[in-house]
């Protein structure tokens, strides 16, 4: 008998019942540690459940599974099912990241910290309106300064770029050699943070691109 086939008690099954509401109420991973917090269970408690959940989801081949994201746990589709996902929700209407935004952000996540002049001299071309564009979808931030003269600021990935591509940490993306995007992962990304043509930031940015 498997780990998911193991009959449970009313506690056990109180708080699996428990993480299910609040994941599926929240509106963005919910941190292991709150979820530790509010059932007054060990992390470790709260990270098995979690694993116990998602195996029965694939068990049982539901559409939907539960993960761990950004630090955090939510639900998610299936991956098997993104083209049925895709078309209900994106309806063939999508406001795409530009080839040298994406090739800019891949940048930036594979050698975070960076600068605005470090990016410029790997891209050969003058950021500062793709680093605009990215600071405003929210995939990128700024993480600190250079100790350098004018202490340049210095640029990474943020929470919401872990969130688009459903991965817990950065150790999780694809490897990259000499951080030069590969067509695969530039799809991967473009995928990953695709945006409604209805959201405000989903527009080309005006200033003129490279």
């Amino acid at each position: 008998m498997s780990d998911t086939d193991e009959p449970k008690n009313d506690s056990e099954l109180e708080s699996r019942r428990a993480i299910e509401a609040i994941v599926l109420a929240a509106t963005e991973p919910v941190h292991v540690t709150v979820l530790a917090q509010l059932l007054e269970l060990p992390v470790e408690r709260i990270e098995g459940i979690c694993d116990q959940l998602a195996g029965e989801y694939a068990s049982d081949g539901r559409g939907f599974t539960i993960a761990r994201v950004a630090g955090g746990y939510r639900f998610q589709t299936h991956p098997d099912a993104f083209p049925y996902v895709e078309r209900f929700v994106l309806e063939g209407q999508t406001a795409r990241l530009s080839g040298p935004a994406l090739e800019t952000l891949a940048i930036i996540a594979y050698k975070q910290p960076v600068s605005r002049a470090q990016l410029s001299a790997i891209r050969g071309v003058n950021v500062d309106a793709t680093l605009k564009t990215l600071v405003a979808r929210g995939y990128v931030e700024e993480v600190g300064h250079e100790p350098t003269l004018g202490n340049p600021a210095l640029f990474g990935t943020s929470r919401a770029f872990l969130e688009r591509l459903g991965i817990d940490t950065l150790d999780q993306l694809p490897a990259l050699a000499d951080f030069v995007p590969e067509a695969s992962i530039v799809e991967a990304l473009e995928r990953g943070l695709r945006m409604p043509t209805d959201d405000p930031a989903a527009t080309n940015d005006s200033t003129p691109q490279e």
